[in-house]
């Protein structure tokens, strides 16, 4: 638990205001989900108060996601700053436009019935256009300067911010493939063929989180850091080729839950080693550790 608190504690300015939006963009989706439940609204289709659901509590974890683990980079005050800044308030707009338009009960994306409504579609792309580039930054920084020194959460965090940038990449695609069939009078087709990536997006999304939150908690286990390391190389791994099998399957047009079989086995293996690798790091944490071995000495002192 306080390894916990001190993310807060010792979190600088910028990373704390993140930390806290990121908590009320979260709380806003679940606010939402209630509200859909209670209201016993559609969970699909463009009017569905579920996109306010999914916007909130998705950007709401990734905006504290990216948070914390660029904050083990190497990087300028100045340059964090501006790069923190501005990847929280353009979150914060993408969740409040969204909510604001499942609220009126029109179509966040591809709307261009209205000047205003137009004005909202194009806010919310160039509010994706500012993620990509925050998130650039960020990797570019990864990639140039020391970091952490720990090889294994280095690894963790230059892979995070990697499969963020084909999460966002793949958003942008989503954007211009809906721009262009709702521009050419087809809003329907530009709500299908952006859908058709949504798997990708939502996987790749939170590697942010899980890869480096594994090497955080690897370093809280008796393993040597050759050890740990391996063990991120294995999860990094696997969740490359999980996002590949979901991007050849979204980019294809293939249900993930009806591919081929080879493509539902190598995903879910790969699936599984990668939860097999955060079961490994949260049994190695020394407290549960000699809370077993302590088992281990009554056990056989009977």
């Amino acid at each position: 638990m306080n390894a916990l608190t001190r993310i807060w504690s010792d979190g600088r300015r910028a990373e704390r205001i993140a930390y806290a939006v990121g908590a009320a963009l979260f709380l806003s989706g679940a606010a939402h989900a209630l509200v859909l439940i209670a209201t016993g609204g559609s969970w699909l289709g463009p009017l569905s108060m579920r996109k306010a659901v999914t916007f909130g509590l998705s950007f709401g974890l990734t905006l504290a996601s990216v948070a914390w683990a660029t904050s083990f980079l190497t990087m300028r005050p100045r340059a964090r700053n501006v790069l923190l800044g501005a990847f929280t308030a353009a979150s914060v707009a993408e969740v409040a436009l969204v909510s604001m338009q499942a609220w009126r009960g029109v179509p966040s994306h591809f709307d261009f019935e209205t000047s205003f409504d137009s004005f909202v579609s194009m806010t919310l792309a160039a509010g994706g256009g500012v993620l990509v580039l925050t998130v650039i930054g960020f990797t570019a920084t990864a990639l140039v300067e020391p970091g952490p020194a720990a090889p294994s959460l280095r690894l963790a965090v230059r892979a995070g911010l990697a499969v963020l940038l084909v999460a966002l990449a793949t958003g942008a695609v989503m954007i211009g493939r809906g721009v262009v069939a709702a521009r050419g009078g087809d809003p329907q087709l530009a709500y299908t063929t952006a859908g058709s990536l949504k798997p990708l997006h939502a996987v790749a999304m939170h590697a942010i989180l899980v890869l480096p939150a594994l090497a955080w908690i690897l370093r809280f286990t008796g393993h040597s850091e050759a050890h740990r390391l391996r063990v991120v190389q294995t999860a990094v791994a696997a969740d490359a080729v999980l996002t590949a099998v979901i991007g050849v399957e979204s980019f294809t047009g293939i249900d993930p839950l009806a591919a081929p079989l080879p493509l539902m086995l190598l995903s879910a293996l790969a699936a599984a080693v990668l939860a097999g690798t955060g079961i490994h790091a949260l049994s190695g944490i020394e407290p549960a550790v000699r809370f077993v071995r302590v088992l281990n000495g009554k056990a056989r002192g009977r």
